[in-house]
Parts: C-alpha cells; structure tokens; sequence
C-alpha cells in the first residue's frame, strides 16, 4: 500500500509499505478514506519530538471497515467509522476513568507515571513516534485500528467524510479545553492560537455559551479565518505579546479573561533572542504562550493548556500562578469522553467542522502539504488527504 512515512526532519515521503495485518483479536483493519494533517505532526516534522526510524504518520482518519478480529463483535465489514486519536484499550483504571490519553495497556514499552521527556509516557497516540507506542499511522491507504471494540464509532449515512473526519482530534480537542475552562455561559473566552484547534475551540466555546469568544494569532490570514468560521473577535500578536494582555484586560474591565486556551505549544513563532534562551536552558521551544495564558487570565481563572511541551522550562511563573490562584489543566484531550455527544452535535447542525478546510490534496502530495502547513504558505490553515486519489 501507500502511505506517508517520516525519514527525519522535514522529509516526509510517498513509499510503499507493507499492508497491515490483524494483530490481536481486538483489531480492524481499516480502508482510510480520508486523513488529514494535524498541528502536532509538525513537532515530529521539525524534529522538536523525536523518531528515528521510518514510520507511517497521521492520528487524523476515517475509513471503511475492512477486516475484524475475532473480539469485535460491534464492527463488520462495510462499516465505515471515525477514530478517536489515542489507542485506549478501553478497560485499565484511566480509560475507566475517560482518560484515554493516560491507558495503561496500549503503550507497554514507554509507559510509566513519571511523564518524563524520553521515557515513562502516557498511553499511545497513532503515529506518534515510538514514545508513543510505535504505530503506524493513518496517513495511508489502510490501517492497523487497535483496540477497535472500544474506539472507532459507526459514522451516519448522511454525514460526508469531511464533516465528521475532525471528530478524530481537533474537534474533541478544541472543545476539551472549554470543557476544562469549566465555561457554563456568560464567560470570557480568549484562545491562543488561530490554527485548526484554535478555532475548535472557538467553536466549543459557543456551543457552552461564552459570551465573548477571542482568537489570537500571530498570522492576520489565520485570524480572518477565525472570523468567518468560527465568529470570533480576534488580536493579532504584536510585541511579543504585551499587546495581547493589555487588549484583554481593556475588554474585560481590566480582570483579564475566565479562561485562557493555550492551542500553541512548544513550537510558536519565535525571535532570535527567545531562541537564544531556550539553547542556553537547554529546553525545545518556548513557553511564551502558556506564560501569556497566565497574564491574560483573570485572577481564579482557568488556563486550558492543548498545545504540545514535551520538556521542563526554566522560569515557568510559579509565583504568578500561585498569587493570582489560577486553576491549570492540560494534557492529551480525552477524545473517547466526547465524541459521541461531539457528533450528535454534529447531526443537528449546531456546529460545522469542515469550513477550516483550505487544501485539499491527494496522499501523493504528502510532501507538499506538509511544507504549506509548516511554513503557513498560500493561507493555509488544514489540509486534508486522499489516500486513494
């Protein structure tokens, strides 16, 4: 078959592959039918989290039902189904506890609760490298589904692949970090961040009932898109941020926000003096836009942290944390927990995921996408693949 593999940073490529097989009685075989590159591919894509061997990409995919082992009893084949991104099998104390992202079965060899930089990692992602259980993932014409009796869910006949495909992960993403702000209506929303989860997140937020919702960006064609698909006031990023708080707390009576969404991570846009300190604290990127989270934030306010950060930073803002009593959550978003309540939603029109699409291209021109997506080229704001085209 085809597939996208990773051979190092920033090289990406079309190979051929061996097909999966059944593995446990437990798996499906999948026939992708569409995938999609996510924001955290990147930090594999630039090296920021490493993988040093070839392996298939992509934890964003649907497909038809092609084989089942002999434990799945809820799937045939024909069906078609959306996967959420963390392999969870379903019955450990932290997927009993909606932790899917935390399993302790689906990422023996790298699992631990010490959450350390190269060892003792949470439960395993879909082609996530092999700090993440190793698994070749969705950016292909099949794939191995683990775990297929507790994760993938049956998709409706009258939805299209486009509008549920984002159920996989930045959907359930985006609506985790409202759901951890705790929002019940009437709140201050501000989301660093105007990618795809950012603007998930925007979404999520009016769903809960926000009452003024804020994407910010350092990219002025990213916040045009937070305006026209998900309805957002926006700020675009300036000064390194100094602008952003004072604009925040103008809007809010000078509090700062309920509740800050940091949908970054590790890898923003950065100066030379910001790279400079991270080479001299020997960290992987930045924490600018988590410590901009905890000045735009009110104080007793929630900081939702969904961006990637793979390592410790020196200076994190303690003190700041601790006087303005605020409340940080963070963490894999436990895509099992939502998405069945995410795609009723879905059903009933209450929201549209598929308008953050800008480029559309076949799997053959993986290479391509991944360079328009990492360098922000022609607008782009997420790409979705065909694998068959």
């Amino acid at each position: 078959m085809k597939a996208a593999v990773i051979h190092g940073p920033k090289k990406v490529t079309y190979d051929n592959v061996p097909d999966p097989t059944i593995k446990n009685d437990r798996d499906i075989i999948l026939k992708v039918t569409a995938t999609a590159i996510c924001g955290s591919d990147l930090h594999i894509y630039s090296g920021g989290i490493p993988q040093p061997r070839p392996m298939v990409l992509g934890h964003e995919f649907m497909g038809i039902v092609e084989e089942t082992g002999k434990a799945v009893t809820n799937l045939k084949r024909g069906d078609r189904v959306v996967v959420p991104f963390p392999i969870a099998c379903g019955t450990c104390f932290f997927c009993n506890h909606h932790l899917p992202g935390q399993c302790e079965n689906s990422n023996p060899e790298h699992y631990g609760p010490e959450g350390g930089l190269l060892t003792e990692k949470g439960g395993a992602l879909f082609g996530y490298t092999d700090l993440y259980g190793g698994y070749d993932g969705g950016q292909a014409q099949y794939v191995r589904v683990p775990y297929a009796d507790y994760g993938p869910r049956i998709v409706p006949d009258n939805l299209t692949d486009e509008q549920v495909l984002f159920l996989t992960d930045i959907f359930p993403t985006g609506y985790t970090g409202i759901d951890w702000g705790e929002v019940k209506g009437g709140e201050t929303v501000v989301i660093f961040g105007a990618g795809p989860v950012g603007i998930m997140a925007a979404k999520s937020a009016w769903l809960r009932g926000a009452a003024q919702v804020i994407n910010v960006d350092t990219l002025p064609y990213r916040l045009e898109k937070a305006r026209t698909s998900a309805s957002s006031q926006t700020i675009l990023w300036e000064d390194n941020g100094k602008n952003v708080i004072d604009e925040v707390r103008a809007m809010t009576e000078g509090r700062g926000a309920d509740v800050c969404v940091d949908a970054v991570g590790f890898e923003p846009d950065r100066t030379f003096l910001d790279k400079a300190k991270a080479v001299i604290n020997a960290e992987i990127g930045s924490p600018k836009v988590i410590e901009a989270c905890m000045s735009a934030v009110r104080r007793g306010g929630i900081v939702s942290v969904l961006g990637v950060y793979p390592t410790t930073y020196d200076n994190f803002p303690i003190g700041q944390f601790f006087d303005k009593g605020i409340i940080l959550k963070g963490g894999q978003a436990p895509a099992h927990k939502y998405i069945d309540q995410l795609l009723k939603y879905v059903q009933e029109g209450k929201v549209t995921l598929d308008d953050v699409i800008t480029h559309r291209l076949p799997l053959s021109e993986i290479a391509h996408g991944y360079e328009i997506f990492k360098n922000k080229e022609d607008n782009c704001v997420k790409v979705v693949l065909d694998p068959w085209g």
